[in-house]
């Protein structure tokens, strides 16, 4: 029996779903969501939820989630606690309670489908691909095999999510990404994905990345900055994105203070380096860390930080070289082996 054929059986035998979206959930996280949801209904479940906690703050996460008219709920603990009997757990794009989720640890999970690495899942139906670059292939190869064809909003959603999560099919794409893109361009609306694809971007996100790209510093291939404090936590990920492209530039890592934590977003396309272990090396001992070969993502609690200084300034200066020399051992670069990009020193 196929893994989606599985999937849909004990989809058939329940009476509720719940499906736990991870932290600060983006495109593929919310698309895999929406399209179990949808395979859920035609299995004949009446009633599932799509939780989230943290924020959704991105621009084209915005977007998504309000183009595509997604009915998201803020994280409920008692939804995924007191669940009655016939009623399932999901994790999409994530796969183990307590991490990048508010789900206690311990947690029964029923259904599982990730493209992560992690070791250990345990779940009823565990479908975890680390091979293939995105969650929403996943799903839309069930979409296919199973008796359903996908609504047009679920059909962008995945499309644009595989896009997305693969920077148009340029970072960790397979053939499986491919395929699944070839089914859904047939349902999917090409306006809807026009829209998608070209959000408007606020000020303070730009303002971010400028001083990203202002903060800038390069030793050899390797380019490391930082925004300062920002309440723009999806600026990470598209300064590290943009600064990636410079000439010259494999490695793009960038941090910065949000709330009550340090916030990193890492890029590469150094076939000599997995930046998700590197960024486990860095940093598990005092947050959470990982991710994939070519990109990753780790947070680090202020703690102790906070507590030297109530000045942004200097607070941002005692992290900047904290979190400079642990990324510098971590690559294994000597921290006197580099210098201040040209152009910042204009």
């Amino acid at each position: 029996m196929s893994r989606a054929q599985t999937l849909w059986d004990l989809l058939s035998d329940s009476d509720e779903l719940t499906i736990v979206c991870h932290n600060n959930p983006d495109p593929d996280c919310l698309a895999s969501a929406l399209a179990l949801g949808h395979i859920a209904a035609n299995a004949g479940i009446d009633e599932h939820h799509i939780l989230y906690s943290g924020e959704i703050s991105h621009q084209q996460n915005r977007a998504f989630v309000n183009l595509l008219d997604i009915d998201l709920r803020p994280f409920d603990a008692a939804l995924v606690q007191d669940r009655p009997a016939g009623s399932l757990l999901a994790f999409v794009d994530h796969s183990t309670p307590g991490g990048n989720n508010r789900v206690p640890e311990g947690t029964a999970v029923d259904v599982v489908l990730d493209h992560h690495p992690a070791e250990d899942v345990e779940a009823r139906f565990v479908d975890h691909r680390e091979d293939v670059g995105a969650t929403a292939t996943i799903l839309a190869e069930y979409v296919r095999e199973l008796p359903m064809d996908p609504t047009a909003r679920v059909a962008t959603a995945l499309l644009f999510a595989i896009r997305r999560e693969t920077l148009g099919f340029l970072r960790g794409v397979t053939r499986a990404e491919y395929d699944a893109a070839g089914y859904l361009h047939e349902y999917a609306e090409s306006d809807l994905l026009r829209q998608l694809s070209t959000p408007a971007v606020s000020g303070a996100t730009v303002d971010a990345i400028a001083d990203a790209i202002h903060n800038r510093s390069v030793r050899g291939s390797v380019l490391i900055s930082h925004v300062g404090r920002t309440s723009e936590r999806d600026a990470l990920p598209q300064a590290a994105d943009y600064l990636a492209t410079l000439e010259g530039i494999e490695t793009a890592i960038v941090f910065g203070i949000i709330d009550d934590s340090i916030q990193l977003s890492a890029r590469t396309t150094d076939s000599r380096v997995h930046i998700g272990e590197v960024l486990e090396k860095g940093f598990d001992d005092v947050g959470s860390a990982g991710g994939h070969r070519e990109m990753a993502g780790a947070e680090v609690p202020l703690g102790i930080f906070s507590d030297y200084t109530s000045d942004d300034d200097v607070l941002v200066g005692i992290v900047e070289q904290v979190i400079n020399s642990r990324l510098l051992a971590a690559l294994n670069i000597k921290e006197d082996d580099g210098s201040k990009d040209d152009e910042e020193a204009d």
